[in-house]
């Protein structure tokens, strides 16, 4: 008797528990252990009174990452583009503190509680956000949630694209082609009809569609490489790693190390972070993701291409081809 059946079965028993961890572990692990690690703040004011704001900052080794300010529009323009979350500025009339809510709800909330305990007992402290979320996601959670969707139909178009053994030309002009109605698709959900999204049509539009071409090109690059292994690991990288390690529920200096830094080196985590960029600051800071999509959607296509000038059989269809039993004589 075969022991095939039995083995496949053991095989089944072991993996469901293997993906569970992974999953926990990829989605909860990140969410238990939020807090600010190098979060990116400033401080506005005469040097004089504000040493000693800043050492009560510093005093937490690895919290913040401090930048000093001159005055208060200076620390309003470092916040509107992108290059600190929020800002204290300090008055004659006590602190004042500039936040970002449009970056995330959970920083400002943060830089909300610290400025207040830190402030002399009965001192209001006044808030003014500078780049607050809109008025269709007041709490900031639709553009956090969008992120999971996105990766699911960039892991859907190059799954189906390496299945159906699509190659070389046909498979580039799907890819993109997929991804450009992803994207236009999106932006009239998110922006036309939601309200959650309040930068500029197209370039929201190209940011999505942008997002979804890096995760459908880079699982259909694997593909290209592995055949239907090369699927499911895509697929895994893109939503049980990728999704999470994003940030874009809170931020990626929220997250333990190292999944803050690996989250931005992947394209969910570089499209949150570009679409925030697009849809709130104009623009501001973006570079970095920008950069990081399209060498995921070049490198991603290249593969695809290479693998079709090679001349022989995708893996896929090499892996069916062995699998096929030959009539003996």
């Amino acid at each position: 008797m075969s022991t095939t059946p039995t083995r496949r079965t053991v095989a089944v028993m072991a993996l469901i528990p293997a993906v569970v961890a992974l999953a926990l572990w990829a989605f909860a692990w990140p969410a238990a252990r939020i807090a600010p690690r190098e979060v990116p703040i400033g401080i506005a004011g005469p040097a004089s009174a504000t040493a000693q704001l800043e050492e009560r900052f510093e005093q937490r080794e690895g919290a913040f990452d401090v930048h000093r300010y001159d005055d208060e529009a200076a620390a309003r323009t470092a916040v509107e583009d992108r290059v600190v979350y929020g800002a204290v500025v300090l008055t004659d009339r006590g602190p004042h503190l500039l936040t970002a809510s449009a970056a995330s709800p959970v920083v400002a909330q943060l830089l909300k509680e610290a400025v207040t305990s830190q402030a002399p007992a009965g001192t209001p402290v006044p808030v003014t956000d500078v780049v607050p979320t809109p008025a269709g996601d007041p709490r900031g959670g639709a553009l956090g949630a969008s992120i999971l969707p996105l990766a699911l139909a960039g892991v859907a178009a190059g799954a189906v694209v390496t299945l159906l053994r699509l190659r070389g030309a046909r498979a580039v002009a799907a890819l993109v082609g997929a991804s450009v109605l992803a994207g236009i698709t999106a932006a009239v959900l998110a922006d036309s009809w939601l309200g959650v999204l309040t930068g500029s049509w197209w370039a929201e539009a190209g940011v999505l569609a942008l997002t979804v071409l890096a995760t459908s090109a880079g699982v259909a690059g694997l593909g290209a490489l592995m055949g239907t292994p090369g699927v499911a690991l895509g697929g895994l990288l893109m939503v049980l790693i990728g999704n999470p390690f994003s940030g874009a529920a809170s931020a990626p200096e929220l997250l333990p190390e190292p999944a803050g830094a690996l989250g931005r080196l992947l394209p969910p985590g570089a499209g949150a972070t570009t679409l925030r960029s697009v849809a709130y600051f104009d623009g501001s800071a973006a570079g970095a993701s920008v950069l990081t999509l399209s060498l995921w959607a070049v490198l991603g296509l290249a593969v695809v291409l290479a693998g079709a000038r090679r001349g022989g059989r995708p893996a896929a269809a090499t892996e069916h081809r062995e699998a096929t039993p030959v009539p003996v004589g």
